[in-house]
């Protein structure tokens, strides 16, 4: 090292040493002092936050949140969102400060502290920041908080980047503290922060919800958080109680225990001694932002737990009630039911903020999107139509509207309380709110009827599920608590109330053939044929009533829309039959079969039901209909939630129907299910395989006397999509072998049947260009000279969430 290098670090180390030398009190001398949970320093001069660490080692939870979003659904940052919970403690060496999280995947909950090292060493943990000590006073140091506060610790960026939105980071220069929301109190510290987020090229959810997109500012907070106390009582993870699983793998149980842990996420709720009274009530906050009457709904409605706790034998221990104005929603102390704005409709969200030690919740943060109560007045606008004059009644259309409205408030308080969804409620008359629910239409003489759309309280299978979280087993030793909650699951299976969650049912080519997301009604088949019934009535009736009078003739497609593609969910739980099983989550000491196979009857009538949607007479839309929709009026465009379209200005009245008919194929079609088929059919021949299926749908491709006008255009529109999907099938590679190979050969069959037609000729309804066109794609295909994608076909607005 040079003399000068050495005499540089001297100088360095003696100005660490004077600037260290000053006590606590005297570097933050006229500064601001916020005393709580951690004791922290507001210097005005610079705009930095200063926190003192009294306590090194001390674990506590860092949690972070969105205090302002961006408002769009697809990205999803949204306001008052809440990020992850992490286990964190100070350490201290010698002049640095680090802020280290801990790793509780991995733990041996032993006495023996060598066993406990043993595993807190064999896997890594995370050292989120690191600080320079600014000043000392014996045990207590002094660092600069600010860096940390002004970094992307709700991974803000990385969102962005996940959804195509650009390459962002911070931009310190345009970021700062921000005091209103930065409080301290006993148990909790609470700091916000202006971020700004720099970048290019940003993506177009960012066009259309930022002002100046190429630079993004949100507000992010941040929470220091004393872990509770350890009073708290676990309670043990069953498959079929119906809550969320908190897992971690204990390496300290014995050789004979497994060595994965579960345990349920709950809030912690005693009783009082000697009483039915809660020690400290369960309580949740509207936000004050919502507006009436929708306010009232979401009250109304997170209010119905309270039915529930009550079975469970509580009194006073659930309540709703609405935000104080003071307070912030992000603050840990308090349940939230927040009221999101954004630019498109999106999903509500329940989550969570649990002690990762042990899944005791200690903070329920719900986020209800403002635009879901719209989606339904409009699904309510095209099946009533109640604007045929100036004095239109829109009072069942709103009833509609805040009925689902306070279905959802209680949906997403119950994912807070720690509950899964329960996919197989709407086969027991509704038995969960934690089921997705269509609304149930019913057809009244010549009228749709709309009262009974959403059911109203609690369900049976909640108010076991509560009585398995949450009720006390009377007994008062573990062994005993867990002969209690094996009475609730049995409880269940007598008043045949079944559970089952996402995995098994979210996916159109899920197996289970009773669990699906907004449907309605014991057996799907008989729910989709009165569906389909429905739907020809709101269609046929389809009129200018169903949208205000001085709104733009054009926005009846928008209004259309939900109507046309009404079958869409009840068409899944239909595909779900075919290839389908129906199983519960057993255990090794049920004595009934693991699952059972759909009867081949009700495959085959499955089959049936969804080849009817692939027909023109489906799908074509009446004429009167058709020169209802006019070009969109000036000032107004397409949204994603229009109709596809091939036609550029003007109505497209087949991409509707390849869009639906592709819906359909998507669900015949699916590699998992044509494999389920073809080994069901090989275990017993009386089941339809899916040779059986490409031969009826081959059949129908190659009908080509039955149609003529519009509805000859629609079949041949359906057999693009049919030939299209046929070909992705072939192509994909994560298919089984016998699925792929079936595919191929039903593309050769369907050339050499159009190899054999006379392609030329007098043909009015364009017959012959069509065969003609697939044939050479079929060709090329199988030439490998073309290559297929799903999105080259047109799809349905989205429907989800309704």
């Amino acid at each position: 090292m040079s003399i000068r290098r050495m005499i540089f670090a001297a100088c360095l180390a003696l100005l660490s040493l004077a600037t260290q030398a000053k006590t606590i009190t005297e570097y933050t001398a006229g500064m601001e002092k916020h005393a709580g949970y951690q004791d922290f320093y507001w210097d005005d001069d610079s705009g930095r936050i200063l926190l003192e660490i009294a306590d090194f080692d001390r674990e506590f939870l860092l949690l972070t949140g969105l205090a302002q979003g961006l408002g769009s659904n697809p990205v999803g940052l949204d306001r008052n969102q809440v990020g992850d919970n992490r286990l964190v403690k100070f350490e201290r060496s010698g002049n640095k400060v680090l802020l280290h999280q801990l790793n509780l995947k991995y733990r041996a909950q032993s006495d023996n502290a060598a066993e406990r090292r043993a595993v807190a060493e064999a896997f890594a943990s995370s050292v989120l920041w690191g600080f320079e000590a600014l000043a000392l006073d014996d045990e207590r140091v002094l660092v600069d908080f600010t860096p940390f506060l002004l970094s992307d610790q709700h991974g803000i960026a990385a969102r962005l980047k996940q959804t195509e939105q650009g390459a962002y980071s911070v931009d310190p220069s345009k970021s700062a503290i921000y005091l209103p929301r930065t409080k301290n109190f006993p148990n909790n510290s609470e700091f916000e922060a202006q971020l700004t987020f720099a970048g290019s090229q940003p993506g177009k959810y960012l066009q259309e919800v930022v002002p100046t997109p190429t630079l993004v500012s949100l507000r992010q907070h941040i929470s220091l958080v004393e872990l509770p106390d350890d009073a708290y009582q676990p309670r043990r993870f069953h498959s079929r109680s119906g809550y969320f699983p908190f897992e971690y793998r204990d390496y300290a149980t014995a050789i004979d225990q497994p060595l994965d842990q579960r345990l349920i996420y709950r809030h912690r709720l005693e009783k009082k001694t000697g009483s039915d009274e809660a020690v400290e009530p369960i309580v949740y906050y509207v936000d004050s932002g919502v507006p009436e009457p929708v306010r009232s709904a979401l009250v109304e409605g997170a209010s119905w737990w309270n039915q529930a706790f009550e079975a469970a034998g509580y009194k006073n221990a659930y309540r709703v009630e609405i935000l104080p104005e003071d307070v912030d929603p992000l603050d840990v102390r308090y349940n939230v039911i927040n009221w999101v704005h954004r630019s498109t409709r999106g999903w509500s969200y329940g989550y969570s903020i649990a002690d990762p030690r042990t899944g005791e919740i200690i903070k329920g943060n719900v986020t209800l999107g403002s635009l879901r109560v719209r989606q339904d007045f409009l699904i309510a606008q095209g099946l009533l139509q109640p604007y045929g004059n100036e004095s239109a009644d829109t009072a069942a259309l709103k009833a509609m509207a805040l009925a689902r409205i306070r279905q959802l408030s209680a949906h997403e308080v119950g994912h807070t309380l720690g509950l899964a969804h329960n996919f197989a409620a709407s086969i027991d008359a509704r038995a969960s709110v934690m089921d997705y629910p269509a609304p149930l239409v019913s057809l009244q003489g010549d009228k749709l009827e709309l009262a009974e759309a959403y059911a109203s309280g609690i369900g049976a299978w909640d108010k076991l599920a509560i009585r398995y979280g949450y009720g006390e087993s009377g007994y008062g030793n573990g062994a005993d608590e867990q002969k209690y909650l094996a009475g609730v699951i049995a409880e269940a299976e007598a008043q045949k109330l079944r559970f089952i969650s996402d995995p098994d049912s979210r996916a159109i080519n899920n197996a289970h053939a009773v669990s699906h997301l907004w449907d309605n009604g014991q057996e799907p088949l008989a729910e989709f044929a009165r569906m389909v019934e429905l739907r020809r009535h709101a269609l046929d009736n389809f009129s200018t009533a169903a949208n205000p009078q001085d709104a733009p003739r054009s926005s009846l497609e928008e209004t259309l829309v939900p109507v046309y593609y009404g079958h869409r969910y009840q068409a899944e739980a239909v595909g779900k039959l075919i290839g389908g099983l129906d199983y519960d989550y057993l255990y090794n000491s049920a004595d009934q079969n693991s699952y059972t196979l759909v009867p081949a009857e009700r495959q085959q009538q499955a089959i049936d039901a969804l080849l009817n949607t692939l027909n023109p007479e489906f799908l074509t839309l009446p004429e009167r209909v058709l020169q209802l929709l006019p070009p969109k009026s000036y000032g107004f465009a397409r949204t994603d939630e229009s109709f596809p379209s091939y036609t550029g200005v003007a109505f497209d009245a087949v991409a509707m129907s390849e869009a639906a008919a592709g819906h359909t194929l998507a669900i015949l079609l699916d590699p998992q299910r044509a494999a389920r088929m073809g080994q069901q059919h090989a275990r017993s021949s009386e089941i339809p395989g899916f040779d059986f299926l490409l031969d009826k749908l081959t059949g129908l491709a190659l009908d080509s006397g039955k149609y003529s006008g519009l509805q000859a255009t629609i079949h041949q529109r359906v057999n693009h999509v049919y030939i299209q999907r046929l070909m992705l099938l072939a192509s994909d590679k994560k298919a089984s072998e016998s699925v792929r190979a079936k595919a191929s050969l039903q593309l050769a069959k369907f050339q050499q049947a159009m190899g054999r037609m006379k392609l030329f000729g007098d043909d009015p309804q364009g017959y012959s260009a069509h065969y003609y066109y697939q044939a050479q794609r079929i060709g090329a295909f199988m030439d490998g000279e073309l290559k297929v994608e799903a999105g080259d076909l047109k799809a349905m607005p989205p429907g989800s969430p309704i």
